[in-house]
């Protein structure tokens, strides 16, 4: 039973799903790269590379040449490079289209008073803005605010009371 192109697709699309293999791939664009430079370059452990070179040798997009003690790899075809380049254009209209719509946003919404989040929350900078603890307060007095009779401080600290179940007995 022969598999639908689409499902061939999915598999060889799956097959380069793995950033090591898409590395290994953009290295062998320029010709064929010995295993000890492809392990320089993509700084991982040995057996992690063997692992991901054997996954494209099985699958025909890359071939081995054995040299004396020498083990490089090569594009089997140049269709896997332009795939590379085609994929490459792909995204660079798609992150492309998200600044301009990172832009468009920055632009319609002005930013608000205060610091803001990814200032200094996430890349560790200081704000940019005065915090809202620095912000001037009103000049109505602390004590002229309604109290309640006894301070929360003072106030009994006590467990809420759960009914005790009659007949003593345990559940069956």
């Amino acid at each position: 039973m022969q598999v639908p192109l689409y499902q061939a697709k999915a598999e060889f699309f799956r097959m380069l799903g793995h950033p090591v293999r898409i590395r290994v791939l953009e290295l062998l664009q320029s010709g064929p790269v010995a295993v000890r430079d492809l392990l320089t370059e993509i700084e991982i452990e040995p057996s992690s590379l063997s692992q991901q070179l054997a996954v494209l040798r099985r699958s025909g997009i890359v071939v081995s040449i054995r040299e004396g003690s020498t083990v490089s790899y090569a594009l089997a075809g140049g269709d896997v490079a332009e795939l590379l380049r085609a994929a490459r254009r792909i995204l660079t209209e798609l992150l492309a289209g998200q600044n301009e719509l990172l832009a468009e946003l920055r632009q319609a919404d002005p930013p608000l008073p205060g610091p803001r989040l990814s200032d200094a929350s996430l890349t560790g900078a200081p704000p940019t803005e005065a915090p809202l603890a620095d912000a001037p307060l009103n000049d109505a007095p602390l004590n002229d605010a309604p109290m309640a009779d006894a301070p929360l401080a003072d106030a009994p600290l006590s467990r809420p009371q759960l009914p005790v179940p009659q007949g003593g007995g345990a559940r069956t």
